[in-house]
Protein backbone atom coordinates (compact mmCIF):
# COMPACT_ATOMS: atom_id res chain seq x y z
CA UNK A 1 0.00 0.00 0.00
CA UNK A 2 1.79 3.37 -0.93
CA UNK A 3 0.86 6.34 -0.92
CA UNK A 4 -1.29 6.86 -3.92
CA UNK A 5 -1.75 9.04 -6.76
CA UNK A 6 -5.41 10.82 -7.28
CA UNK A 7 -7.86 13.00 -5.63
CA UNK A 8 -10.45 12.77 -3.03
CA UNK A 9 -10.96 9.24 -3.30
CA UNK A 10 -7.78 7.77 -3.26
CA UNK A 11 -7.31 9.92 -0.39
CA UNK A 12 -10.21 8.28 1.72
CA UNK A 13 -9.22 5.10 0.58
CA UNK A 14 -5.77 5.78 1.98
CA UNK A 15 -7.32 6.73 5.12
CA UNK A 16 -9.17 3.66 5.83
CA UNK A 17 -6.72 1.69 5.44
CA UNK A 18 -4.20 3.21 7.61
CA UNK A 19 -6.73 2.57 10.47
CA UNK A 20 -7.58 -0.59 9.22
CA UNK A 21 -3.92 -1.42 9.92
CA UNK A 22 -3.39 1.05 12.82
CA UNK A 23 -6.19 -0.86 14.68
CA UNK A 24 -4.79 -4.69 13.32
CA UNK A 25 -1.78 -3.67 15.09
CA UNK A 26 0.36 -2.68 12.34
CA UNK A 27 2.55 0.52 11.75
CA UNK A 28 5.55 2.08 13.77
CA UNK A 29 4.87 3.07 17.39
CA UNK A 30 4.68 6.53 18.83
CA UNK A 31 8.60 8.30 19.89
CA UNK A 32 8.68 7.40 23.03
CA UNK A 33 9.54 10.80 25.87
CA UNK A 34 12.13 10.37 28.04
CA UNK A 35 11.79 8.39 30.97
CA UNK A 36 11.95 9.63 35.10
CA UNK A 37 15.56 9.10 35.81
CA UNK A 38 13.63 6.93 38.97
CA UNK A 39 12.55 3.90 36.49
CA UNK A 40 15.38 1.48 36.28
CA UNK A 41 16.42 -0.18 33.23
CA UNK A 42 14.18 -3.45 34.23
CA UNK A 43 10.95 -1.36 34.54
CA UNK A 44 12.00 -0.12 31.58
CA UNK A 45 12.09 -2.93 29.47
CA UNK A 46 8.82 -3.55 31.13
CA UNK A 47 6.90 -0.63 29.90
CA UNK A 48 8.70 -1.58 26.30
CA UNK A 49 7.09 -5.05 26.37
CA UNK A 50 3.68 -2.94 27.57
CA UNK A 51 4.08 -0.21 24.45
CA UNK A 52 4.11 -2.80 21.96
CA UNK A 53 1.08 -4.70 22.95
CA UNK A 54 -1.83 -4.08 20.51
CA UNK A 55 -4.19 -4.57 23.86
CA UNK A 56 -3.70 -4.48 27.74
CA UNK A 57 -1.80 -7.14 28.87
CA UNK A 58 -1.97 -9.57 32.43
CA UNK A 59 1.20 -10.33 34.06
CA UNK A 60 1.54 -13.86 33.09
CA UNK A 61 1.60 -12.53 29.49
CA UNK A 62 4.13 -10.54 30.41
CA UNK A 63 6.46 -12.89 32.46
CA UNK A 64 5.91 -15.25 29.07
CA UNK A 65 6.94 -12.35 27.15
CA UNK A 66 10.32 -11.23 29.47
CA UNK A 67 10.88 -14.94 30.43
CA UNK A 68 10.78 -13.64 34.04
CA UNK A 69 9.53 -15.08 37.04
CA UNK A 70 5.35 -12.95 37.27
CA UNK A 71 6.16 -12.04 40.78
CA UNK A 72 9.74 -9.76 39.14
CA UNK A 73 7.21 -8.30 36.47
CA UNK A 74 4.71 -7.79 38.87
CA UNK A 75 7.03 -5.68 41.02
CA UNK A 76 7.70 -3.62 37.85
CA UNK A 77 4.48 -2.99 36.91
CA UNK A 78 3.85 -1.85 40.43
CA UNK A 79 6.89 0.80 39.80
CA UNK A 80 5.56 1.78 36.75
CA UNK A 81 1.68 2.25 37.77
CA UNK A 82 3.08 4.35 40.55
CA UNK A 83 5.24 6.54 38.32
CA UNK A 84 2.16 7.11 35.89
CA UNK A 85 3.92 5.15 33.45
CA UNK A 86 1.07 2.57 32.78
CA UNK A 87 -2.41 2.05 33.85
CA UNK A 88 -3.99 -1.10 35.99
CA UNK A 89 -7.47 -1.95 35.27
CA UNK A 90 -9.74 -5.15 36.01
CA UNK A 91 -10.67 -7.56 33.75
CA UNK A 92 -14.00 -8.86 32.83
CA UNK A 93 -15.23 -10.96 35.14
CA UNK A 94 -15.68 -14.46 33.70
CA UNK A 95 -16.65 -17.64 35.90
CA UNK A 96 -15.50 -18.04 39.72
CA UNK A 97 -12.90 -16.08 40.99
CA UNK A 98 -11.22 -12.71 41.04
CA UNK A 99 -10.67 -11.49 37.27
CA UNK A 100 -7.09 -10.58 36.60
CA UNK A 101 -5.32 -6.87 36.61
CA UNK A 102 -4.95 -5.41 33.26
CA UNK A 103 -1.91 -3.00 32.47
CA UNK A 104 -1.60 -1.04 29.90
CA UNK A 105 1.09 1.63 29.19
CA UNK A 106 0.16 5.48 29.61
CA UNK A 107 0.58 8.07 26.77
CA UNK A 108 3.45 10.69 28.38
CA UNK A 109 3.46 14.08 27.07
CA UNK A 110 6.56 14.05 24.45
CA UNK A 111 9.57 16.82 24.60
CA UNK A 112 9.00 16.40 20.64
CA UNK A 113 11.58 18.23 18.81
CA UNK A 114 10.73 21.54 16.87
CA UNK A 115 10.09 19.20 13.70
CA UNK A 116 7.36 17.58 14.94
CA UNK A 117 5.16 20.58 16.19
CA UNK A 118 6.46 22.15 12.61
CA UNK A 119 5.19 19.36 10.71
CA UNK A 120 1.61 18.59 12.38
CA UNK A 121 1.11 22.16 11.76
CA UNK A 122 2.12 22.15 8.26
CA UNK A 123 0.51 19.04 7.42
CA UNK A 124 -2.76 19.91 8.63
CA UNK A 125 -2.53 23.54 7.49
CA UNK A 126 -2.38 21.45 3.67
CA UNK A 127 -5.08 19.32 4.71
CA UNK A 128 -7.64 21.77 5.68
CA UNK A 129 -6.65 24.49 2.27
CA UNK A 130 -5.11 22.35 -0.33
CA UNK A 131 -7.14 21.02 -3.40
CA UNK A 132 -4.26 18.85 -4.17
CA UNK A 133 -3.06 18.06 -0.48
CA UNK A 134 -0.86 15.04 -1.82
CA UNK A 135 0.98 17.10 -4.10
CA UNK A 136 1.22 19.84 -2.29
CA UNK A 137 2.99 17.72 1.15
CA UNK A 138 5.16 16.19 -1.49
CA UNK A 139 6.66 19.62 -2.50
CA UNK A 140 6.74 20.73 1.32
CA UNK A 141 8.48 18.02 2.13
CA UNK A 142 11.07 18.14 -0.71
CA UNK A 143 11.67 21.73 0.33
CA UNK A 144 12.42 21.17 4.06
CA UNK A 145 14.40 17.52 3.13
CA UNK A 146 16.65 19.90 1.13
CA UNK A 147 17.20 22.60 3.61
CA UNK A 148 17.89 20.19 6.11
CA UNK A 149 20.29 18.39 3.99
CA UNK A 150 21.71 21.68 3.11
CA UNK A 151 22.93 21.86 6.45
CA UNK A 152 24.92 19.10 6.49
CA UNK A 153 28.74 19.45 7.10
CA UNK A 154 29.89 17.67 3.94
CA UNK A 155 27.83 16.28 1.37
CA UNK A 156 27.87 12.36 0.77
CA UNK A 157 29.77 11.80 -2.50
CA UNK A 158 27.89 8.52 -3.96
CA UNK A 159 24.34 7.48 -3.81
CA UNK A 160 25.29 4.60 -1.28
CA UNK A 161 26.57 7.62 1.26
CA UNK A 162 23.51 9.42 0.56
CA UNK A 163 21.10 6.90 1.35
CA UNK A 164 22.77 6.35 4.79
CA UNK A 165 22.96 10.19 4.77
CA UNK A 166 19.40 9.67 5.01
CA UNK A 167 18.60 6.65 7.54
CA UNK A 168 20.80 9.13 9.77
CA UNK A 169 18.91 12.49 8.97
CA UNK A 170 15.69 10.06 9.45
CA UNK A 171 16.92 8.65 12.93
CA UNK A 172 17.97 12.26 14.20
CA UNK A 173 13.87 12.95 13.32
CA UNK A 174 12.64 10.08 15.62
CA UNK A 175 11.66 7.51 13.24
CA UNK A 176 14.39 4.89 14.45
CA UNK A 177 14.86 3.24 11.16
CA UNK A 178 16.28 0.24 10.84
CA UNK A 179 17.91 -0.96 7.27
CA UNK A 180 19.69 -3.40 5.37
CA UNK A 181 23.46 -3.45 4.37
CA UNK A 182 22.69 -1.36 1.42
CA UNK A 183 20.10 1.06 3.27
CA UNK A 184 17.72 -0.05 -0.02
CA UNK A 185 14.69 -0.62 2.94
CA UNK A 186 13.95 0.93 5.60
CA UNK A 187 12.07 0.35 8.44
CA UNK A 188 10.09 3.03 9.73
CA UNK A 189 9.75 1.87 13.39
CA UNK A 190 8.96 4.94 15.19
CA UNK A 191 7.00 8.32 14.12
CA UNK A 192 6.60 11.73 15.86
CA UNK A 193 3.92 12.44 13.93
CA UNK A 194 1.92 9.07 14.54
CA UNK A 195 -1.76 10.24 15.60
CA UNK A 196 -1.69 13.03 13.07
CA UNK A 197 -0.56 10.55 10.58
CA UNK A 198 -3.19 8.21 11.28
CA UNK A 199 -6.26 11.11 10.52
CA UNK A 200 -3.95 11.98 7.51
CA UNK A 201 -1.70 9.97 5.88
CA UNK A 202 -2.12 11.46 2.66
CA UNK A 203 -0.97 14.33 3.86
CA UNK A 204 1.93 13.50 6.69
CA UNK A 205 3.05 10.58 4.97
CA UNK A 206 3.48 12.32 1.87
CA UNK A 207 5.58 15.26 3.85
CA UNK A 208 7.88 12.39 5.08
CA UNK A 209 8.60 10.76 1.56
CA UNK A 210 9.27 14.52 0.25
CA UNK A 211 11.56 14.91 3.01
CA UNK A 212 13.25 12.35 1.74
CA UNK A 213 13.12 13.24 -1.50
CA UNK A 214 14.35 16.41 -1.29
CA UNK A 215 17.68 15.39 0.83
CA UNK A 216 18.27 13.03 -1.80
CA UNK A 217 18.03 15.42 -3.99
CA UNK A 218 20.07 18.06 -2.21
CA UNK A 219 23.00 15.77 -2.33
CA UNK A 220 23.01 14.86 -5.97
CA UNK A 221 21.32 11.34 -5.91
CA UNK A 222 17.95 10.18 -8.16
CA UNK A 223 14.82 10.29 -5.57
CA UNK A 224 11.73 9.91 -7.83
CA UNK A 225 11.61 6.19 -7.23
CA UNK A 226 11.65 6.24 -3.97
CA UNK A 227 8.35 5.16 -1.73
CA UNK A 228 6.75 5.14 1.52
CA UNK A 229 4.50 2.27 2.36
CA UNK A 230 2.47 3.82 5.50
CA UNK A 231 1.83 0.87 8.60
CA UNK A 232 3.12 -2.13 6.00
CA UNK A 233 4.25 -4.46 9.00
CA UNK A 234 3.64 -5.02 12.72
CA UNK A 235 5.97 -2.21 14.08
CA UNK A 236 6.91 -0.28 10.96
CA UNK A 237 6.25 2.15 7.84
CA UNK A 238 8.30 0.58 5.13
CA UNK A 239 10.77 3.23 3.06
CA UNK A 240 11.98 2.03 -0.18
CA UNK A 241 15.18 3.91 -1.80
CA UNK A 242 15.34 1.42 -4.17
CA UNK A 243 15.33 4.03 -6.82
CA UNK A 244 18.36 6.73 -4.84
CA UNK A 245 20.65 4.38 -6.77
CA UNK A 246 22.22 6.92 -9.01
CA UNK A 247 23.86 10.68 -9.28
CA UNK A 248 21.64 13.27 -10.74
CA UNK A 249 23.13 15.23 -14.19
Amino acid sequence: MNIPEGGTAAASDLRDNVRARAAAGLGPAPRPAALPQSTSRAAAAVLELLAGRPAPATVADLADLAGQHPNTIREHLDTLVDEGLARRERASAEGRGRPSWLYAAVSRPDPAPEYAGLATALAMQIARTSEAPREDALEAGEAWGADLAAHQPADPGSPAQARAAVVELLDRLGFDPGTDAGAQHVRLRQCPLLEAAKAQPEVVCSVHLGLVRGALGRWGTTSSQTSLEPFAEPGACLLHLTGATQRTA
